[in-house]
């Protein structure tokens, strides 16, 4: 549709005002006519491209076909009228009533076009030609392009992989359409415009920055990527996990979770923490109220009423409580383990390691007690071994049962001066779930059902309490126990081999051991000599010693001087053997790597010093209290062993403590 030629005759304030409103306007041609080249809208006119010529005639000449405009001149009309030509004009109130219609459309102009440039897409818009006719600032900011070098530009040339002149030809929209633009990324939807009759006579671009959008997708992208990471690495754990929020509500939980309480995802996530929770308190509202890490709570979780432990910390970020995270141990499992590991100990324990080939000795005092032990491991009776200590009652027990019928069943040895009463008490005879606090589910079997078919030792069977006398007599005579906490008889089959150094005769006359019990566990008694009785024994004991201590300590000693046993058979021994034995350790420890003798050099004197006087040479060259009182203990306790021949429960008379006392002192000490 080509263009309206306009020709203002005069350039006064109304043509001026007309140039202003409609000069810019694509469907007008304006021109004017003005004879004074300083009137007020040549210069106007000039900065338009509008032509101005100086007369009516050179105005007609060179631009016909025009509409002129009167500007309401009567004798511009007359002489209009009186042209040749039919030339169609507008006298000056149509124009006033046509630049009133342009005001408003102007300013609709205007208000679309601030409503288009307050948008925060980017929108481009081109005429039929691929002339950028709209370039909003939303679009000037992304693209970096200026809008006004942009506006009247050819698309293509502004924006060179831009689609719109595409769209121009195709006439087919593109809706939501990835484009780099260098600077900036963005999604396009690119539209055609259609006139009345379906014919193109333009396009437009919707476009938004997504550069941000994409930077932040990256970063969610990774986020995912490490949260896959640590599900998966919290899933590979045995330990069962639960996080809860700020509020004390589900996050998190792991496979190991799931498996220990019976709950899902489903049931935990976004519920509150005690959800899980069949006995005790929430731990994580305790950890969320004091801000603190909690250890060692115990509780029952789920739905099987699971007894866990758990322990539990706050989450702290930036200084900030976001939630808390507990890690909770299937207690169930770990009594399973702990059972475990005490089956596996009682199998180690419950095999008899020697035989009458292990013990040492040519004396007929040892040969004597020999060949009765031998005799009695035929029989099932209960044999009392009775010697002073360290003369090798537990080696007699073993090689007993090895050669007995029950070889092949369970030996189990028992130190009845190791343990306290109650101790003593359900190791012995075993216990009933819930017989006392922290008694373990479905009870404990004690020693002597675990020996059942085979041998049990007591050793220092003396140091028994008057209430476990009375069970033990029991057990002897009725052949079945009962449990703590239980009163269901339950039958053994035990061969119960005792051991005293002691007088057990003594004791009874004194009352603290029933008569009744002497004469039950007194059946086969068999005496064992002491060292001192059969010092001819010692060479052959050092012998064997020093082998042993050769795998033990390294050593390749081979040779023995015959000064060494005669300086070892002028003394009394009243350690018997295990003094013998920790004394050569000490003379072994002189005798370098490369030596292969066992000489007197190496021998330390006996009765070298006096604890007194080893504890004044301690105490000048090292001033630790704790050690020095550690040491000067240790030497007392000794000095005690020693005036008591070894007899533990006559040294603990001397030191004033229990039989007990004294075992678990000479155990820290390394004297057993």
């Amino acid at each position: 549709m080509e263009a309206i030629k306009i020709l203002l005759l005069g350039l006064g304030q109304g043509g001026t005002r007309f140039l202003k409103i409609l000069g810019k306007k694509s469907n007008l041609k304006l021109m004017a006519v003005e004879k004074n080249p300083e009137a007020l809208g040549v210069k106007i006119a000039k900065d338009l491209n509008i032509p101005v010529f100086s007369t009516l005639e050179e105005g007609l000449t060179k631009a016909p076909n025009l509409i002129i405009d009167t500007t309401g001149d009567p004798q511009i009309e007359k002489t209009l009228k009186n042209l040749k030509e039919n030339i169609p004009y507008l006298s000056g109130y149509i124009a006033k009533l046509f630049i009133s219609l342009a005001d408003e459309l102007f300013y609709q102009e205007k208000e679309l076009e601030a409503i288009i440039n307050s948008a925060h897409d980017g929108l481009i818009a081109v005429n039929r030609e691929g002339i950028i006719t709209w370039f909003n600032s939303a679009a000037e900011k992304i693209t970096g392009i200026n809008r006004n070098q942009a506006l009247g530009k050819y698309v293509v040339d502004a924006i060179p992989n831009t689609r719109l002149h595409v769209i121009l030809k195709t006439g087919k929209a593109e809706i939501n359409q990835f484009q780099d633009l260098g600077q900036a990324k963005i999604i396009t939807s690119r539209i055609p415009l259609f006139n009345e009759f379906g014919e193109v006579i333009g396009a437009f671009a919707i476009f938004k920055d997504i550069t941000d959008m994409q930077k932040l997708a990256e970063e969610l992208t990774n986020l995912q990527e490490i949260k896959t990471l640590l599900t998966s690495i919290i899933d590979c754990t045995q330990d069962a996990i639960s996080v809860v929020d700020e509020r004390g509500y589900g996050l998190l939980i792991n496979k190991a979770y799931s498996e220990l309480t019976g709950l899902t995802e489903k049931d935990v996530i976004g519920k509150p923490a005690t959800v899980d929770i069949a006995e005790g308190e929430s731990v994580h509202f305790r950890v969320l109220q004091e801000k603190r890490p909690i250890k060692n709570i115990t509780m029952k979780v789920g739905p099987l009423k699971k007894e866990v432990v758990v322990n539990a910390a706050p989450l702290i970020v930036d200084g900030t409580l976001k939630g808390s995270v507990a890690v909770i141990h299937d207690v169930s499992e770990l009594k399973r383990l702990t059972e475990e590991i005490d089956r596996l100990k009682r199998s180690l324990a419950s095999s008899a390691r020697y035989t009458f080939d292990d013990i040492i000795g040519e004396h007929p005092l040892l040969i004597s007690a020999i060949e009765l032990a031998k005799l009695a491991a035929q029989t099932s009776a209960t044999v009392l071994l009775r010697g002073e200590s360290g003369t090798g009652k537990e080696l007699f027990a073993h090689a007993i049962h090895n050669q007995s019928p029950r070889a092949k069943k369970p030996f189990i040895r028992i130190n009845c001066a190791a343990l306290t009463e109650s101790l003593l008490e359900s190791e012995l005879f075993g216990y009933e779930e819930g017989a006392f606090t922290g008694a373990k589910k479905g009870g404990k079997k004690g020693v002597f059902e675990e020996a059942n078919g085979g041998t049990l030792f007591l050793d220092e069977i003396t140091t028994l309490s008057s209430n476990l006398q009375a069970k033990l007599l029991r057990v002897l005579q009725e052949k079945e126990i009962v449990r703590v906490g239980g009163n269901q008889p339950i039958p053994v089959d035990v061969r119960i081999i005792a051991a005293t150094n002691l007088n057990l005769e003594e004791a009874v006359k004194n009352k603290t051991f029933r008569e009744d019990l002497y004469y039950r566990i007194n059946v086969i008694p068999i005496n064992l000599p002491a060292l001192r009785e059969r010092k001819t024994d010692i060479p052959a004991l050092a012998r064997a010693i020093v082998q042993k201590l050769n795998r033990e300590y390294g050593r390749n000693i081979k040779f023995i001087d015959p000064e060494v046993f005669r300086y070892l058979m002028s003394y009394s021994w009243p350690g018997n053997i295990r003094e013998l034995e920790n004394y050569l350790g000490r003379a072994m420890l002189k005798v370098s790597l490369a030596e292969n003798r066992l000489g007197p050099e190496h021998l330390p004197k006996l009765f070298e010093e006096t604890p007194q006087t080893s504890f004044s040479k301690t105490q000048s060259s090292d001033l630790n209290l704790k050690k020095l009182t550690r040491e000067f203990e240790k030497s007392v306790v000794k000095e005690a062993l020693e005036k008591a021949k070894y007899n533990k429960t006559k040294a603990a008379q001397l030191l004033g403590i229990t039989p007990r006392s004294l075992y678990n002192k000479l155990k820290e000490f390394d004297l057993l």
